[in-house]
C-alpha cells in the first residue's frame, strides 16, 4: 500500500481525529460527577458546610456533586482515600483543623498533610466558644482563669476528640496562663456537650452553632470566644483577649485535591468556589451558623495550611499531646 494513497491518508485522518477526540475528552472538566470526601459523619459543621458548597457547585459546574461521609482516626480515613485517588480533580477532600494537627500527633500519618495534597480554597472558618457547666462558680475567664490557679489539676475540659481545634485550643489556653485541667476526650461533640451540661466535665470548648443554642437556653454557661474580634453571632461576648488571654483558636473547612491534579482544574475549582460562598444566600446560611466565608487561592490556602501545621506543631509539642494506643 503507498503511502501517499487516499485510503493511507484517510487512515491517518482517522487516527489523528481519534486522538484528539481523546485528548479533549481528558482535558473536559468535570467530565463525571465530582466525590467530595468528608472524613467525619453527617451533621457536623464539616459536613453542613461542603453540602451547602457541594449543591452550589453541581448548579455551577453543571455537574453531580456527590458528599460522601468516611469518618475514622480522626479523619485519617477519608483523607487517605483522596490522598491516594487518581489526580484529575474528580475527587477531593473536605478537612477542618484536625487536619493540620495530625502532621505532628501521627508518626505514621499513611500520607502527609500537606505534600499529598493541592489546595483548593479555605471555604470558612469558625471561631470557638468558651462555655462551663452551670454547677461551676465561675462567670468570666477570668475567674474562670482565677478557679483554675486555686484548684490546679481538678477541672476538667471535654472535647470531641484529642487532636481536634477545640482539644488544642483549649491546651494552647493553658499555656498561656498557666492553669492546669485534666483533659477528657469523647468521640464527638454531642456526647461531650451533653456531660457538660450534666456537670460531669467543667470546661468545654466547641463552634457556636454547638453551644450557643444551649448556652442561651441556661444549659451551659458561655464566657467568650477564642477570636479576634467578637463575632456578629454572638456579639455580647467578649473574645478571651478581651479578657486578658491572648488565645486566638478555631476550626475551619477547606478542601483539598490529590497531588498532581492540573494546575487549571485546581484553579477553576478554588474560582467557583470563591464566588459561591460570596453569594449573599449562602453567605447568610454560614453566618447563621457562627462561620465565616472566606473562599481564597490555592496559593493563599496553601499558606494557612503550612501555618495551621506550623501552629498546632508548637502546641501539642509544648503541652505533650500523645494519641491514646
Amino acid at each position: 500500500m503507498r503511502i501517499g494513497s487516499p485510503l493511507v491518508r484517510a487512515l491517518c485522518c482517522a487516527l489523528l481525529a481519534a486522538a484528539c477526540g481523546q485528548a479533549l475528552a481528558q482535558n473536559k472538566y468535570p467530565s463525571r460527577p465530582i466525590r467530595i470526601v468528608v472524613p467525619y459523619p453527617p451533621g457536623g459543621i464539616t459536613d453542613v458546610t461542603t453540602r451547602i458548597v457541594a449543591q452550589e457547585l453541581g448548579k455551577s459546574l453543571a455537574q453531580n456533586i456527590i458528599v460522601d461521609n468516611r469518618p475514622g482516626a480522626n479523619s485519617i480515613v477519608g483523607a487517605e482515600i483522596v490522598a491516594k485517588s487518581t489526580p484529575d480533580g474528580h475527587t477531593l477532600a473536605s478537612v477542618i483543623a484536625a487536619h493540620a494537627a495530625n502532621q505532628t500527633l501521627y508518626p505514621k500519618l499513611p500520607y502527609d498533610s500537606l505534600k499529598s495534597f493541592a489546595p483548593v480554597s479555605l471555604l470558612a472558618t469558625a471561631p470557638l466558644i468558651l462555655c462551663v457547666t452551670n454547677s461551676l462558680p465561675a462567670n468570666s475567664i477570668k475567674q474562670l482563669v482565677d478557679l483554675a490557679k486555686a484548684k490546679p489539676g481538678q477541672l476538667t475540659f471535654a472535647s470531641s476528640g484529642i487532636g481536634a481545634a477545640a482539644h488544642l485550643t483549649t491546651e494552647l489556653l493553658m499555656l498561656t496562663t498557666g492553669i492546669r485541667m485534666i483533659h477528657v476526650p469523647y468521640k464527638g461533640t454531642a456526647p461531650a456537650l451533653q456531660d457538660l451540661m450534666g456537670g460531669q466535665v467543667t470546661v468545654m470548648m466547641d463552634v457556636p452553632s454547638s453551644m450557643l443554642p444551649h448556652a442561651r437556653a441556661g444549659k451551659i454557661k458561655a464566657l467568650g470566644m477564642a477570636s479576634e474580634k467578637r463575632v456578629a453571632v454572638a456579639p455580647e461576648l467578649p473574645t478571651l483577649t478581651e479578657s486578658g488571654v491572648p488565645v486566638v483558636g478555631g476550626t475551619w473547612v477547606g478542601i483539598l485535591a490529590p497531588a498532581g491534579t492540573r494546575n487549571e482544574v485546581v484553579a477553576r475549582l478554588s474560582r467557583e468556589m470563591a464566588e459561591i460562598v460570596r453569594r449573599p444566600a449562602v453567605k447568610d446560611r454560614f453566618l447563621q451558623l457562627g462561620i465565616d466565608p472566606v473562599g481564597n487561592t490555592p496559593e493563599e490556602f496553601s499558606r494557612f495550611l503550612k501555618d495551621e501545621v506550623a501552629k498546632w506543631a508548637t502546641v501539642i509539642k509544648q503541652a505533650n499531646v500523645r494519641i491514646e494506643n
